[in-house]
């Protein structure tokens, strides 16, 4: 059975990971499983660049086919804000409460057809002789008050195109059909299917 180790300590998105890639014969590993120590930088300006740095450097370390994402919400009226500071959007320390918090404080007063925004996702697979991205994009409105319970990072606060619920509203089958990562992943399985017999055992 090949290997894939993927490039987070995000337990949401290895949950979301996982479901999506259950189909294939893999064994999901994750970096916790692998290394308490290995530190992941983020701090190029493209979730492309954050994608690959991510999953070269889990590859070097480990030897093990590795797959990292980098995803954050962009809004247009903020000039694509948060984007790749989504995580620590209110600080290096910020919960996913305090970013929201300070993302809706930014959109106070802001009329409704100006709130328009993206979830964006890259995948970035790195391996032997190996280096392949796939993206992402759901479109969708920012609301004026968090909703719902499920999910997690700015999951309450957007609702997507064709949705009156947002990300946190919708059941795990409903979000993992339309969302940002579920369609880069998609893309990611077309890869994955022709790379299998390749990635390391």
């Amino acid at each position: 059975m090949a290997k894939i180790i993927l490039a987070t300590r995000n337990k949401h998105k290895v949950t979301e990971i996982r479901a999506m890639l259950a189909e294939f014969d893999i064994e999901i590993i994750t970096l916790d499983d692998i290394s308490k120590d290995l530190i992941l930088r983020e701090d190029g300006d493209t979730f492309e660049a954050n994608a690959f740095q991510k999953a070269r450097t889990v590859y070097d370390h480990t030897k093990m086919t590795a797959l990292a994402d980098d995803s954050g919400l962009e809004v247009f009226y903020l000039n694509g804000r948060p984007g790749v500071f989504s995580a620590r959007y209110a600080g290096t320390k910020a919960t996913d409460e305090m970013n929201n918090k300070r993302l809706l404080k930014e959109m106070r007063g802001v009329a409704p057809r100006r709130r328009k925004a993206q979830f964006r996702s890259i995948l970035a697979l790195a391996g032997k002789d190996l280096e392949e991205i796939t993206d992402g994009i759901c479109p969708g409105v920012i609301n004026e008050m968090p909703q719902g319970t499920n999910g997690f990072g700015y999951d309450p606060v957007f609702v997507p195109d064709g949705f009156s619920k947002t990300y946190a509203e919708l059941t795990a089958e409903e979000k993992n059909r339309i969302s940002h990562r579920a369609l880069s992943l998609a893309k990611m399985k077309d890869v994955l299917k022709e790379k299998l017999p390749f990635l390391t055992k």
